[in-house]
């Protein structure tokens, strides 16, 4: 399962979740830095709840197939 996490990165690449978070085992991560101050829209954090519950639906999966190398 995928999960969206918002951190603060510093300039010795320390990497440091806004909010506490635990991992069973060591993951696998992407980074985007952004070059100033992030403003997201309010509708941007609304949808993603909506999001997260869509990616994990069988049409969903059933919708992007074509795309999947075999």
């Amino acid at each position: 399962m995928s999960k969206i996490v918002e951190v603060t990165m510093e300039s010795q690449n320390d990497v440091k979740p806004i909010k506490p978070i635990r991992l069973s085992k060591l993951r696998r991560a992407f980074t985007t830095i952004f070059s100033d101050e992030l403003r997201v829209p309010e509708i941007a954090l609304l949808s993603e709840a909506a999001f997260t519950q869509n990616q994990h639906l069988s049409e969903e999966d059933d919708a992007w197939t074509h795309l999947q190398s075999e």
